[in-house]
């Protein structure tokens, strides 16, 4: 029987709760735990399942997106047969109501090529590491049309089902009025069987800003990190050749993560550190979040805070936030002694 799955991935989301971290890219390409995106955890999911054929969705703000994923070599996904695919939308967002399975079929093309017999659809912005080949198994001796994954009771914006019926959705969707997959479950007035598969393992949802800072800081528990990072099933992201991260005389490092390529003088406790971070002699960075690129000047203290990529911050500035809201410092912005005061 063949028994193979198509992945799908809706990266049309966008949430105004995080948008602070969306002006310059979509929700699928925020930077998360050092060196990876969000999108990394549900594409490796998908490959570590044995999907072979990708297809990507995004609505605006992708450029980000593409440059990260680029063919999909990183996941063994640049592949003469199948493969991963990126359909982005044609339609314009901001003028028309958005409908996932519109831009589904605009792209009907590639699902009349594909060969799978099941289909997995999932959002990009759900954080674990979950083997969906197991789900697929219940799906198939509970004979169900959908079957919903959850965690703790609550979905998890992923659904498998047989392809059969995705085409249908397609074809029809005008008919029933749906625009996601998930309007399909909610429907009370289907005839369908709604199944639900119980994950047991880590999930974190990144939608807001608060999410985003708790559940990154939450990684450096022990027991998350080697549940979602493992060698069985690995995250795979897109390689960069960095050198390793120096630690200068009087660096002080406790509780944290330091990607490589980093210069640190200063003091990190309790911290995310992305690449190639540079922090000077005399600051002290605490319970704080700083991702790629970003250049921290001498004497600062930075608590509770968010650095976009590229951030420059200047001598002796001072930068407070909390576990609620976070002091967050956008893309490519330089924060001065001078802006603080």
């Amino acid at each position: 029987m063949n028994q193979t799955m198509l992945g799908i991935i809706d990266a049309t989301q966008s949430f105004d709760s995080i948008q602070q971290l969306t002006i310059n890219r979509s929700v699928a390409a925020i930077p998360f735990a050092g060196r990876y995106r969000l999108i990394d955890f549900v594409l490796s999911n998908m490959v570590n399942s044995g999907i072979t054929s990708v297809a990507i969705f995004p609505k605006d703000q992708y450029r980000s997106l593409m440059d990260h994923i680029e063919y999909g070599k990183q996941w063994d996904l640049n592949r003469k047969r199948d493969g991963l695919f990126f359909f982005p939308s044609a339609v314009d967002s901001q003028s028309e109501e958005f409908n996932v399975f519109r831009q589904y079929k605009n792209n009907i093309d590639y699902f009349l090529r594909s060969k799978q017999q099941y289909v997995l659809i999932s959002n990009c912005f759900t954080v674990c590491n979950i083997d969906y080949q197991a789900i697929l198994q219940q799906h198939i001796e509970s004979q169900c049309d959908i079957t919903e994954i959850a965690h703790n009771g609550k979905p998890m914006g992923m659904y498998i089902f047989n392809f059969s019926l995705l085409f249908d959705l397609i074809t029809n969707y005008e008919k029933f009025g749906y625009t996601t997959i998930q309007d399909v479950v909610l429907d009370p007035s289907h005839h369908l069987q709604i199944c639900r598969y119980e994950y047991e393992g880590y999930v974190a949802k990144i939608n807001t800003i608060k999410d985003y800072y708790t559940h990154s800081l939450e990684l450096l528990k022990p027991q998350v990190w080697k549940e979602l990072f493992n060698q069985i099933n690995p995250i795979y992201t897109k390689v960069k050749d960095e050198p390793p991260t120096k630690y200068m005389n009087g660096s002080r490092i406790k509780n944290s993560f330091i990607a490589n390529g980093c210069k640190i003088e200063g003091e990190v406790e309790n911290s995310i550190i992305f690449r190639s971070v540079n922090i000077s002699k005399g600051t002290v960075v605490k319970d704080s979040i700083i991702m790629q690129k970003s250049q921290i000047g001498e004497n600062c203290v930075l608590n509770g805070v968010i650095l976009d990529k590229d951030v420059k911050v200047e001598n002796n500035v001072i930068l407070t936030g909390d576990y609620t809201t976070p002091y967050i410092v956008p893309k490519g912005t330089i924060q001065g002694a001078l802006m603080n005061t």
